[in-house]
């Protein structure tokens, strides 16, 4: 009988058990597969602590909202009170000492009230659509910054690799030409200075190479802090060049339309919230009302033993009205405030409509100017690598000094590494753009 028990916990145990190492299978396949910019970006959208946090303070908000309407239900309070006379009142009566009331009291009570009106719970009431609101724009104004940020800390990383993939075809193209030149020298077709420029240039290929391999390892850190993707897991990156330089255009004829910025639309719920606010105040003569009902049990005996034998309960409901009727100017001064910080925010509303303005025409400067440097580099690329083939082929006949190679060599380096800073700029300038124009992709 106790093997077959042992047998059937271990079956229950097993069937709890396999869906979370199936879940972890997935996931670790999952994390070895190479993601592509979406990928990337779905990633953020769902694991970046901004993000997590953002819904967080939504949900905390949304529970505040709820506590600031719960006025509006039946409040049920007990009170409970003992009291031990130390000494008891007496009153003469004619010619006799009467003591009044007894050694021990106590009571319970029980109160019921629901409000009927209050200012308070009105604004609340109120205020609540828009409050919810300003979370939810909170939520898409960290959105767009995990789109713009993640994306180009993508493309941070894309320009290193292929800036470390040109380094590894120069560097062997450096060593068969190191090779060469050392050979015609050892039959003394030239002199030793040909192989030396060779393998200082070699030298600094591997330095830059050095160089690229840490950058990257920092920057992919850098994606993964943005992206909350666990430190421990590899990140490899899919991308394809054909289809990038298909998405480097964007229409810039489109008009700024400033409602289509999150942090303008902020402010108009935040201006909506103000002139609640001010309302609120202009009505804050109006009385709070509330109807009651109590219960109340009263106990007396002068002895403790027997305080609680006999009660004596009594009971009443009511309507409660408070009226404020002078508040030293308190409320009039409510007023000016709640006015003042409606003008503040007309003026702060005014300066965001400047600075949008700002950086949307500088988005699109910066944008139609990497535009045509890209292009100009993309044509540079196929003239330098023509140059350094002839170039090559020259040396190779002896009809060029080394030098002219080296310089060819230099040239074609540093076009490549060009096209690609190229392309990453007018990539990260695009983002900036469609940021400014408010057209940045959440979803």
């Amino acid at each position: 009988m106790m093997k077959i028990i042992k047998k059937f916990r271990m079956l229950i145990l097993a069937g709890l058990l396999s869906p979370s190492l199936l879940q972890a299978q997935e996931t670790a396949g999952t994390a070895a597969e190479e993601l592509t910019l979406e990928q990337c970006v779905a990633y953020a959208l769902q694991h970046r602590a901004q993000v997590e946090q953002a819904l967080i303070d939504e949900t905390i908000g949304k529970r505040e909202i709820n506590v600031n309407l719960s006025g509006w239900l039946p409040q049920v309070s007990a009170n409970y009170g003992g009291t031990k006379n130390l000494k008891l009142q007496q009153q003469p009566f004619g010619d006799q000492l009467i003591t009044l009331g007894r050694n021990y009291t106590s009571n319970v009570l029980l109160e019921a009230t629901q409000t009927i009106y209050s200012s308070d719970l009105l604004l609340a009431a109120r205020a609540a659509r828009h409050t919810k609101e300003q979370l939810q724009q909170n939520i898409t104004d960290t959105k767009i910054n995990t789109v713009v940020d993640v994306s180009k800390a993508y493309y941070d990383v894309l320009l290193s690799q292929e800036q470390l993939r040109i380094l590894n075809e120069n560097l062997a193209r450096q060593q068969k030409q190191y090779s060469d030149a050392q050979s015609r020298y050892e039959v003394g077709l030239v002199d030793k200075t040909d192989y030396q420029r060779a393998a200082i240039t070699l030298g600094n290929i591997r330095s830059d190479i050095k160089r690229a391999q840490e950058s990257i390892k920092a920057k992919v850190a850098y994606l993964k802090q943005l992206m909350g993707f666990p430190v421990e897991q590899e990140l490899d990156l899919a991308y394809d060049y054909e289809s990038m330089q298909q998405l480097v255009l964007v229409d810039t004829t489109e008009v700024l339309n400033f409602a289509n910025r999150i942090e303008l639309q902020q402010l108009q719920t935040q201006r909506e919230l103000l002139q609640l606010n001010e309302a609120y105040y202009k009505w804050s003569f109006l009385p709070t009302v509330s109807a009651y009902g109590t219960y109340n049990w009263l106990f007396f005996s002068d002895e403790f033993s027997q305080l609680y034998n006999q009660a004596y309960p009594t009971s009443g409901v009511g309507l409660r009205v408070s009226l404020p009727i002078f508040q030293g100017t308190r409320r009039l001064q409510s007023i000016k405030i709640a006015q003042l910080r409606l003008d503040r925010l007309e003026v702060q509303t005014e300066y965001v409509r400047h600075a949008v303005n700002t950086e949307y025409q500088a988005a699109l400067a910066d944008y139609k100017s990497d535009y045509y440097e890209w292009l100009t580099v993309r044509d540079n690329v196929a003239l330098a690598e023509e140059v350094y083939e002839v170039i090559k082929l020259q040396y190779d006949e002896g009809i060029v000094p080394y030098i002219n190679l080296i310089v060819a060599e230099t040239d074609l380096r540093t076009t490549q590494l060009n096209y690609y800073n190229a392309l990453f700029n007018l990539m990260a300038s695009k983002l900036d753009y469609q940021r400014a124009i408010g057209t940045i992709d959440i979803n």
